[in-house]
């Protein structure tokens, strides 16, 4: 194959814009907010430097950061059951389904709706029967009542009911990613292996699942990272509440930031969220690596 030879500094003129405006996008205002952290500030008067004091008294001192940590990786963790599901139904799309694009398309209905309206419709959704709620009305009608809740209200039961929320509302995103992958497997494999006696499951196993593992580290590394971000879906349907039974690490910052008026120490916790998303991106492409490496 001819490679074509391009001077580095042909190269420099197209990369170099790109590169600076992602510096000055990212990687500043991480630096920034590192710095801001190990203030004790406001935001309006004058800053007072602590060092580590916002850090210390946010291990230490804190009693909603740390239940705050256990949700989201929760939340990160729920977002990932769903990701082998969509794999599943994307094969059986892939391979049973002759219009499973529409299938799809019909499934990414939720992906492209606002937070905003999807957080309406499910507070609607898990009203109190006696406030037309339709999910405990569907369980008084089936004779269900003892299942009937305050669902968003109950400290013990509104972070799962925000996890459902999250799974309905990105099961198509998820299913487009890994329908794509799995209809760009070319056919002739399907076909040799065919020949050779694998079929059905044993294709799927030798074929379909070495070939989709790129495809699937995608999907768990969006799921998960972009859970350990989950802000806008809680502060609609709960803003954290009742009683910080649903803070996750963004809203705790929010709350701390601008309800609270202690940026420096917002500024910390969004310090450590930016660390842990590295941590857990660098560990998610380390082992998937490794899957792929054996799987080759």
């Amino acid at each position: 194959m001819k490679v074509l030879k391009v001077p580095a500094r042909t190269i420099a003129v197209f990369v170099l814009p790109c590169l600076l405006l992602y510096v000055c996008l990212v990687f500043i205002p991480i630096l920034v907010s590192l710095y801001t952290g190990l203030l004790k500030w406001d935001g309006l008067t004058t800053a007072q430097f602590v060092g580590f004091g916002n850090f210390k008294d946010m291990f230490f001192n804190d009693p909603v950061f740390w239940p705050s940590v256990r949700r989201t990786l929760l939340y990160a963790v729920a977002s990932m059951l769903e990701i082998p599901l969509c794999l599943g139904m994307a094969i059986l799309l892939n391979r049973y389904v002759r219009r499973g694009n529409t299938l799809v398309s019909i499934y990414f209905t939720p992906v492209i709706l606002s937070v905003v309206i999807i957080g309406q419709l499910w507070k609607t959704v898990y009203n109190p029967a006696s406030m037309g709620g339709m999910l405990n009305g569907v369980l008084i009608s089936l004779g269900l009542d003892s299942w009937t809740h305050n669902w968003l209200t109950e400290p013990k039961i509104a972070m799962f009911a925000l996890y459902f929320v999250s799974l309905w509302q990105f099961f198509g995103y998820h299913l487009l990613i890994q329908y794509t992958g799995v209809q760009n497997i070319p056919d002739e494999l399907y076909e040799a292996a065919k020949i050779d006696g694998a079929d059905g499951f044993k294709a799927d196993r030798y074929i379909t699942l070495p070939l989709i593992v790129p495809i699937f580290k995608i999907s768990i590394v969006l799921a998960f990272i972009g859970s350990l971000q989950a802000f806008d879906l809680v502060m609609v349907m709960t803003a954290g509440g009742p009683a910080h039974a649903t803070d996750v690490i963004s809203t705790h910052m929010y709350n701390s930031s601008f309800m609270s008026l202690k940026y420096g120490y917002g500024s910390a916790i969004a310090s450590f969220l930016v660390i842990v998303c590295l941590v857990f991106t660098g560990f998610i492409n380390t082992l998937f690596n490794r899957i792929e490496r054996k799987f080759n």
